[in-house]
């Protein structure tokens, strides 16, 4: 096992918890910056600190020759990364790994624009580089699928199009350019198919064995414009997963049995 350590954010969320046995199996020791403390073990230790409110920074990055930066949330990543990357630049990092988001340039909401400012601060920081665009992971679809299910009349985004990727194809390419060398923004990442907001929720209900009307609705504003020109798509010249859709809502549904 080698002994520069790999620093991980994000380590413990869902893509983290991923990324880690992959990188360790590959012969790395990793340190995961997280908000609660925890004991090491399997050549993993846990740094306790606070991208946001900057605790804990410094620590996290002392002796680290590459960073893989997946903590993420509705707001505020653009001054989390802002304050990573001035620790990791004091502490000599020598590449970057940045998990962003399909359409971060193009699609006008908010937490999509600090995710772009995420971007540009890593690329504008003069460390080594490497940013990752991928679709929304299947966990968060069947998420926002089930939220809509529970509604007695279900309401369908006319023209809203997704291709959510599996979180272990991210994870098996995020730990893939982290062990190689920095290359810049790599084409994005996205699921093997395209559906409609509707096609999700069907299949869902059937998958469940229930039942509900729908309503189709119009996406308002910008936002909903974006939508439905495919602004959150990547329909040529992405890397395409393995595993669909069908596939992971079956072991889900399985599983809840």
């Amino acid at each position: 096992m080698t002994s520069t350590p790999i620093l991980i954010t994000g380590g413990t969320g869902t893509l983290g918890r991923q990324v880690t046995p992959l990188l360790h199996a590959a012969g790395h020791h990793l340190r995961i910056l997280t908000r609660s403390g925890r004991p090491a073990g399997d050549g993993v230790e846990y740094v306790t600190g606070d991208l946001l409110k900057n605790e804990g920074v410094q620590a996290a990055v002392a002796g680290v020759h590459t960073i893989v930066h997946l903590a993420g949330g509705q707001k505020g990543d653009d001054e989390a990364t802002r304050n990573l990357v001035r620790a990791a630049t004091g502490a000599g990092v020598q590449h970057l790994v940045y998990i962003s988001v399909i359409g971060a340039d193009k699609v006008p909401l908010s937490w999509l624009r600090t995710k772009l400012d995420s971007e540009r601060i890593i690329a504008e920081s003069g460390i080594p580089w490497t940013t990752l665009r991928a679709a929304q992971f299947h966990e968060l679809t069947l998420k926002a699928v089930r939220a809509m299910a529970k509604l007695p009349i279900v309401p369908i985004p006319g023209g809203l199009r997704m291709q959510p990727v599996d979180s272990r194809d991210v994870a098996a390419r995020i730990a893939e350019l982290t062990l190689g060398q920095p290359a810049g923004r790599v084409a994005d990442l996205a699921g093997p198919a395209v559906y409609g907001m509707g096609d999700l929720i069907r299949s869902y209900l059937q998958a469940t064995g229930k039942r509900r009307l729908f309503m189709p609705i119009r996406m308002p504003g910008k936002a909903g414009r974006s939508y439905r020109a495919g602004d959150n798509l990547t329909l040529s010249g992405a890397d395409l997963g393995k595993h669909t859709w069908e596939e992971f809502l079956a072991q889900q549904v399985a599983s809840a049995r």
